[in-house]
């Protein structure tokens, strides 16, 4: 970083400009189109709309999971295709966290955006990768967050944008920081390229090696134990802060919002059900058959939407459960208008079981697959975290200037 430094010294000592957005930028609104427009075939005849799901929240790049194609009758300026770099910005969505993520443009690309999204174009005092990097960064965030409290509809607009203050060093200074940041993000992208080729390889061997065999005997699970629940807990009884996390199926695998006290706690898990370490946790209702791996420590859980087997892992390892409980087809049930897991349609379902020492077998397997490529303590999770921590320190330490009056 000497040479960022030499270049500061040399062109900016006494500081730089900071500039408004509307000054130095053109934002510019996508596309709209009505439902009749819609193509749903893979036409060559329509126009391919990148949409706020193709901003990967969090990781800031494009991704083309489930693009939107129009007829071609929809009409798009030409402002309103994809260029090489342009910034595309989410700007509108119901949820808050997803405005103002923003993905780099690279290439001309023969796509348009909707009209919840935007582009943005910079004039010829900014670098577009320069301004992609401020725009991924903790004062673009306040700002939002302080704009967007002030009003009730979630709309990223040009009046908003338009005031956002920009530091404009030269460009000489501009091209040095991007190329020290884009350093930080080839890392964390050639990290996570090679966690999704290790995910890749994972899915490979697990379904294999899950695969029945000769040496495999198909079960129920209620052959293995019996379905548990936790005693339930009434609203009345939780807060919002307190000595013991109370997971419902909608903070289930997450961070709790509701706490239940130490008493209620171990009065509870005496009297009632109560899973043991290593028990497998399963989701009932919501997104059906989620997994947790209970650690033993105190934590209570919503009754009829978390629930587990009591397996005493004479017959079928709590790990092996773990990873065949990802392959199996749940049979739910949709009497109601939401459908759920039963306790009877957990009993029924069937696994194919090989002698523990295969089962112990393939979960050391698994296990190590399972560390590499999820583990937030160690494995490539862990390192694309530290990259990403690096990046972002460096970030905010080299976008900040001292603004010259």
């Amino acid at each position: 970083m000497n040479k960022l430094y030499e270049l500061i010294q040399q062109l900016c000592p006494d500081g730089v400009k900071y500039k408004k957005f509307g000054n130095v930028c053109q934002y510019i609104r996508g596309i709209t189109y009505s439902k009749p427009q819609e193509v749903k075939d893979n036409s060559t005849n329509a126009w391919k709309v990148m949409r706020a799901n193709n901003i990967t929240l969090g990781s800031n790049v494009i991704n083309f999971e489930d693009v939107k194609l129009v007829k071609r009758e929809v009409y798009v300026r030409d402002n309103q295709l994809l260029k090489k770099g342009d910034i595309l910005i989410c700007a509108g969505s119901g949820s808050k966290e997803h405005i103002g993520k923003v993905a780099y443009i690279f290439d001309d690309m023969e796509y348009t955006f909707g009209g919840f999204m935007a582009v943005i174009r910079c004039g010829n005092e900014l670098n577009s990768r320069f301004l992609f990097h401020i725009l991924t960064g903790n004062s673009f965030s306040v700002y939002l967050s302080q704009a967007l409290n002030s009003t009730t509809i979630n709309n990223l607009n040009a009046g908003i944008m338009k005031n956002y203050l920009i530091p404009v060093p030269p460009l000489e200074v501009q091209q040095e920081i991007v190329r020290i940041l884009d350093h930080f993000t080839e890392l964390t992208a050639e990290l996570t390229a090679e966690l999704t080729a290790r995910k890749e390889q994972y899915i490979y061997y697990r379904n294999r090696l899950l695969a029945p065999t000769s040496q495999s005997t198909w079960m129920t699970l209620g052959d293995i134990g019996k379905v548990a629940m936790c005693k339930r807990i009434m609203k009345a009884e939780t807060s919002p802060s307190g000595d013991v996390p109370f997971y419902k199926i909608g903070t289930f695998g997450k961070e709790p919002d509701a706490y239940i006290s130490k008493a209620k706690y171990e009065e509870y898990r005496s009297k009632y059900s109560f899973p043991k370490k290593g028990d497998i946790l399963i989701s009932a209702a919501g997104t059906i058959g989620r997994t947790v791996i209970y650690d033993g420590e105190p934590a209570y859980y919503q009754d009829s939407n978390i629930v587990w087997v009591e397996n005493d892992e004479s017959i079928v390892l709590n790990r092996y459960l773990y990873y065949y409980y990802q392959l199996q087809p749940w049979s739910v049930s949709t009497g109601g208008t939401i459908a759920r897991l039963y306790n009877d349609n957990i009993s029924k379902a069937r696994i194919s079981v090989p002698p523990l020492p295969e089962q112990r077998r393939i979960v050391s397997i698994l296990d190590r697959f399972d560390a590499l490529c999820n583990d937030l303590t160690q494995g490539l999770p862990a390192e694309i975290e530290a990259r990403k921590k690096q990046y972002e320190y460096y970030r905010d330490k080299l976008l900040t200037f001292k603004e010259r009056v």
